[in-house]
């Protein structure tokens, strides 16, 4: 590669730029969740929530582009708030985490209310600050 071709390229090193479009925030919560199409609710936790999506663990392997009904539980001081959204599975690890037998997953928003935004910001700027 000649000189002027060398300096053309920028790409001498590996760099893992994050791709997120929102921080996330390092928390266990529960969740009750169901499919669109059924009535029957299962529980889960995360394993980390932003703004955009959170990870979470199903009991359960699903289907990426699956779409769920989530209630996402808050504990806000002394009371309790509960986050209800529609959520698309992103990204989902085929083998189960074998200590516990949970699915590894990432979930992504698809509709939120701007009260369950708001107060989701709210609690999120707890552990992000």
């Amino acid at each position: 590669m000649g000189t002027k071709e060398k300096d053309k390229d920028f790409r001498y090193g590996i760099i893992d730029f994050e791709r997120r479009g929102y921080p996330r925030a390092k928390v266990r919560l529960p969740i009750e969740y169901r499919r669109v199409d059924s009535a029957t609710k299962q529980s889960a936790r995360t394993g980390n929530v932003s703004e955009g999506g959170f990870g979470i663990f199903f009991p359960e392997r699903l289907e990426i582009g699956e779409q769920l009904k989530v209630k996402l539980f808050l504990s806000s001081g002394p009371s309790l708030v509960t986050i209800d959204a529609l959520v698309e599975v992103v990204w989902m690890d085929m083998e189960a985490v074998e200590s516990s037998g949970e699915y590894r997953s990432g979930v992504k928003f698809i509709d939120i209310s701007e009260e369950a935004v708001a107060q989701l910001k709210t609690f999120l700027q707890e552990f992000l600050c």
